[in-house]
């Protein structure tokens, strides 16, 4: 990946475009289906500047509880977009379904915001790498085309759910007007995104990149690493999945602690105490990084760095500071 950051073909991407990130736009708009797409430095930066064009200030965005777009982007919703989000809680399960939107969409009224976008997410990091069914999908995105809203989809992962269901990035891409896609995730490129819709709104989206502070001039040096990464890296998410399995199984029970069943590469466990912050510390003087969820859960994310060996050792090394933790 490096050397073919070094071998990249660049340009200045701000004045008249790189050509090898216009190769990484072509690319990602053809796997996903979509008219166009545009590299961003981040993904979080894409979520943002996608609501700014579908949106206007005083509005609500509707999004699942945990999304990412409203607990781990500062408030970027609000700050930048003017934004209020309505939070919609499953009523069964761990993500929002279709009658849950249904549910929380606002009879109109003079007297309550506007709603102007629905946000999804695919896979949903807050449920643990959980992967939403295309059924399920299209049943949300029915939903909110009901109701006259834009769909976007926060699709960081959406990677891992094609790899995980056999479904077609396209397919789960066709149920939103626009996407959101990370190749710093489950890919393993250093950084950037990409979002993806119809050429006008495209064109709108780079605008707010722009605004935003994301333009940059050789980008193709970055945009070479995610073509890497798509040739070499995608198929090989699978691998990250199975290893999850595993180490789901070494550490489930642990001391009392519970993980949630693993659909991609992220294992959350629940401890039966609110001492994440000390099973994280512990576990980082045993050589595993785990991330602290919140006082009860942490998290466990595989990688293309972490070999079955490793994860392996990884999950008795978490396995022993669970048992010894809460014994």
């Amino acid at each position: 990946m490096r050397q073919a950051m070094a071998n990249a073909e660049v340009g200045d991407d701000v004045l008249d475009g790189d050509p090898t990130t216009r190769r990484l736009e072509a690319e990602v708009a053809e796997r996903l289906g979509k008219e166009s797409a545009l590299f961003f430095p981040s993904g979080s930066m894409a979520n943002q500047s996608a609501v700014w064009v579908h949106s206007r200030p005083g509005t609500e965005l509707l999004c699942d509880a945990e999304a990412h777009v409203y607990h781990w982007e500062i408030a970027a919703v609000a700050g930048l977009c003017g934004v209020q989000s309505r939070l919609v809680k499953p009523s069964s399960g761990t993500v929002m379904r279709a009658d849950d939107l249904r549910a929380a969409l606002r009879l109109p009224s003079i007297h309550a915001p506007e709603p102007s976008l629905v946000c999804l997410e695919n896979t949903h990091n807050g449920a643990g790498g959980a992967v939403t069914p295309l059924a399920e999908l299209r049943a949300l995105s029915d939903v909110a085309r009901e109701a006259g809203l834009p769909v976007h989809l926060d699709g960081a992962r959406l990677w891992n759910a094609s790899v995980a269901s056999g479904t077609s990035l396209a397919s789960f891409a066709d149920c939103a007007d626009t996407v959101m896609v990370s190749f710093s995730k489950g890919l393993g490129a250093p950084v950037g995104a990409c979002l993806a819709g119809p050429a006008h709104f495209i064109t709108q989206a780079h605008r707010a990149r722009k605004r935003f502070g994301g333009g940059m001039r050789q980008s193709g040096v970055l945009a070479a690493a995610a073509l890497h990464a798509l040739e070499h890296h995608f198929d090989r998410l699978a691998d990250d999945h199975a290893a999850a399995r595993v180490f789901a199984d070494a550490v489930d029970s642990a001391g009392g602690a519970r993980v949630v069943s693993p659909d991609t590469n992220i294992v959350m466990i629940d401890l039966p105490a609110p001492r994440a912050a000390q099973v994280v510390a512990s576990a980082a003087d045993q050589g595993v990084r785990l991330s602290m969820w919140h006082a009860s859960r942490v998290r466990a994310v595989m990688h293309l760095d972490a070999s079955m060996a490793m994860v392996e050792e990884a999950g008795r090394r978490v396995a022993r500071i669970l048992e010894s933790e809460f014994r």
